[in-house]
């Protein structure tokens, strides 16, 4: 099980959301280019990035601090937020980013088939869900389409990877969901990268013994509860 440290980028800060409200953010660094060099230093090999400003509100304002992440570490970085043309899908692919995951936009099953077509296994589905449904907007609109179901026909176009949150669980230190991967993990054929509620080195045991393909580190590294280098070497 690979491990992905996160970023998550407001005007140009590392920043954290509770539940995915943006009036509940702390900011932990004003520097993410050094957060990046920390992950690099204990051992990570990829970045898992996300511009909230632009998932938030169309666009790609935090572009020029990801793109330093990827060129300053030379880490694997797969980036999120905001990106909803395939512009802008080229735009962070040309730039060096190894995957590009598509939020909103994967809503949309004409888009996601021509940009499957045109950049086939580099990108990624961020699928986030609340009470079992997919939120889409920054996580402030509800699709009305289960979560599951979702997960189903994205694979079927050709998406290789999905990214899941469990929004409940993001940034709440509760701990993971397994029910919630269990069933992903039974019901969708695709790598799954969990995400939301990493809070102990427990979850990390549990989301590898569920055969994850990866697993998101965000809360749990800033506030210090996962000690990133040891989680990285249990994942192994």
């Amino acid at each position: 099980m690979l491990i992905f440290p996160a970023i998550d980028i407001y005007e140009g800060c590392a920043v954290r959301l509770l539940r995915g409200d943006f009036r509940d953010m702390t900011v932990y660094s004003r520097d993410p280019v050094e957060v990046a060099r920390d992950f690099l230093e204990k051992g990570a090999e990829w970045v898992h990035i996300v511009d909230l400003e632009g998932a938030k509100t169309d666009g790609n304002p935090n572009f020029d601090v990801a793109v330093r992440i990827k060129k300053e570490t030379g880490l694997k970085c797969e980036i999120g937020g905001g990106i909803r043309s395939l512009s802008s899908i080229d735009r962070y692919l040309s730039a060096g980013f190894d995957r590009v995951i598509l939020g909103t936009v994967a809503t949309d099953p004409a888009f996601v088939g021509e940009a499957v077509s045109e950049f086939g296994n580099r990108l990624a589905a961020g699928v986030d869900a609340r009470n079992g449904n997919v939120a889409t907007h920054g996580w402030t609109r509800d699709s009305g389409e289960n979560y599951i179901e979702f997960c189903r026909k994205v694979s079927g176009m050709g998406i290789g990877t999905i990214i899941a949150t469990n929004i409940s669980r993001d940034g709440a230190m509760m701990g993971v969901d397994t029910e919630f991967f269990r069933t992903l993990k039974e019901n969708v054929d695709a790598d799954i990268i969990a995400s939301g509620g990493v809070s102990s080195m427990t979850d990390i045991v549990k989301l590898k013994e569920l055969d994850m393909y990866g697993a998101i580190v965000g809360k749990a590294y800033y506030t210090g509860t996962v000690d990133l280098k040891e989680a990285i070497e249990a994942s192994k």
